[in-house]
C-alpha cells in the first residue's frame, strides 16, 4: 500500500512538473496582447525587468510575468536589459521581448532636414521634434558655430539635408554634429570632382555657391544652368544680383514681397550692392546643388528670370536685351495671373 501511495505521489509530482514546464514554455512563446499595430515602451536607466514586466501587466499586455522573470533569472538576462524606447508589434512573445531589451535595438525616429532651410528654420524644426532633446539656447549662426566647433565662424549651410534616424532623447547638438560630418564628406567629394577652371578658391566658396543655387531653383534640370550663369558672372567680375541673398541679408523676419528698396539696402549678403560671393552660405544645399556648383553647365547665358509658370521654371538669356524681354514676359504673366485671381478665372 505504501509503495502504491509513493508511486501515485511520484506520478502526480511528475505530472505537475510537466504541466508547470509546459505552462512555462507556452507562456514564453505565446504572443502578448498588444492593443495596436505598434506599442512603444520606455525602459528608463536603471529600471529592472521586474518593473518593465509589471508595467506591461498593468496595461494588459503581459498576463503572466512570472515565466518571463524566471527565464531571465535562469539565463542571467535579467541584469542585461538596456534603457531606451522599444517598439512592440503584434506577434511579439515574452521571449522576443527579452531578446529585444537585451539587444538595445531601440525605436528610431526620422528627423528630416530639408534642402534650402536656413539655420533659423532648421533649429525651429529641431525644437518642435518630439524625439529630440533641445539643449541649444540660440539660433544665432555665429554662436552655433562656436558651440559646435565648426571650421568657420558662421554655421549657416554646414548641415547636410537628409533624413536621420535617431533614438528618442537624442540631443540636438548630437544630430547637428552628425549632419555636419555628412556635409563635410559631401563637400569634400564635390570639391575633389570639381571643374578645374572654377573661379573658387576653397571648398567653403563652393558651399556658398551651392546654397545660392539651392535657393534659386528646385528644378533638377536647371541647377547646372543656374550654376553656369553664376560662374560666368564671377569670371567676368559681374555682380551675381540674386534675390535669395538679399532676402537672407534682411533676416529671418522678412516676409516679402521684395522691393527695389530692399535690393538697394546694403548688407554683407546683398549681391546687388556687393561684388563676388556673399560671406557665408544662405541655406542648406543638397547633394544635387553641390554637384551643380562643382560642375556648372557650359553656355553663354549670363541672366535668368522666372517664367511665372506653375512648374517654377526660368528663362535663361545671353544678353541684357534678351533678359529684359524675358522680364517683361514674366511681369505680363504675373499681371494676367493677378487679374485672373481677382476675377476668379484661371490664367496660363
Amino acid at each position: 500500500m505504501l509503495r502504491w501511495l509513493l508511486t501515485l505521489a511520484l506520478v502526480l509530482v511528475t505530472a505537475g512538473c510537466l504541466l508547470a514546464w509546459g505552462w512555462y514554455r507556452h507562456s514564453l512563446e505565446q504572443p502578448m496582447l498588444l492593443p495596436a499595430d505598434e506599442v512603444l515602451i520606455e525602459v528608463t536607466p536603471g529600471a529592472s525587468l521586474r518593473r518593465v514586466a509589471a508595467g506591461l501587466q498593468a496595461q494588459g499586455i503581459l498576463h503572466h510575468p512570472l515565466p518571463l522573470l524566471l527565464h531571465a533569472r535562469l539565463t542571467g538576462d535579467d541584469l542585461r536589459i538596456r534603457a531606451g524606447e522599444y517598439a512592440l508589434y503584434p506577434g511579439t512573445t515574452p521571449r522576443e521581448l527579452l531578446e529585444l531589451l537585451i539587444s538595445g535595438r531601440v525605436k528610431l525616429h526620422p528627423v528630416t532636414l530639408v534642402e534650402g532651410w536656413t539655420i533659423d528654420e532648421l533649429i525651429a524644426a529641431i525644437e518642435r521634434h518630439p524625439a529630440l532633446r533641445s539643449t541649444l539656447e540660440t539660433r544665432d549662426p555665429e554662436t552655433l558655430a562656436e558651440v559646435l566647433g565648426l571650421p568657420t565662424p558662421h554655421a549657416e549651410g554646414w548641415f547636410f539635408p537628409d533624413t536621420y534616424l535617431v533614438p528618442r532623447g537624442t540631443r540636438d547638438t548630437e544630430l547637428l554634429r552628425k549632419a555636419h560630418g555628412l556635409m563635410k564628406q559631401q563637400l569634400e567629394r564635390a570639391w575633389e570632382a570639381r571643374r578645374d577652371d572654377l573661379p573658387l578658391a576653397e571648398p567653403y566658396e563652393l558651399l556658398i555657391l551651392a546654397s545660392i543655387i539651392e535657393r534659386e531653383t528646385g528644378r533638377a534640370e536647371e541647377r547646372s544652368k543656374v550654376a553656369g550663369v553664376f560662374v560666368r558672372r564671377l569670371e567676368r567680375g559681374m555682380r551675381l544680383q540674386t534675390d535669395p541673398t538679399v532676402i537672407y541679408g534682411l533676416g529671418p523676419g522678412f516676409r516679402g514681397p521684395l522691393t527695389r528698396t530692399h535690393l538697394n539696402t546694403d548688407t554683407p549678403w546683398n549681391t546687388y550692392t556687393r561684388a563676388g560671393l556673399p560671406p557665408t552660405p544662405i541655406a542648406l544645399p543638397g547633394a544635387a546643388a553641390l554637384h551643380a556648383a562643382a560642375s556648372p553647365a557650359e553656355g553663354d547665358a549670363l541672366f535668368f528670370v522666372a517664367t511665372g509658370k506653375p512648374d517654377g521654371s526660368h528663362t535663361f538669356s545671353a544678353t541684357l536685351d534678351e533678359h529684359n524681354a524675358a522680364v517683361r514676359i514674366y511681369r505680363e504673366r504675373l499681371r494676367r495671373q493677378r487679374a485672373a485671381q481677382d476675377s476668379g478665372i484661371s490664367a496660363p
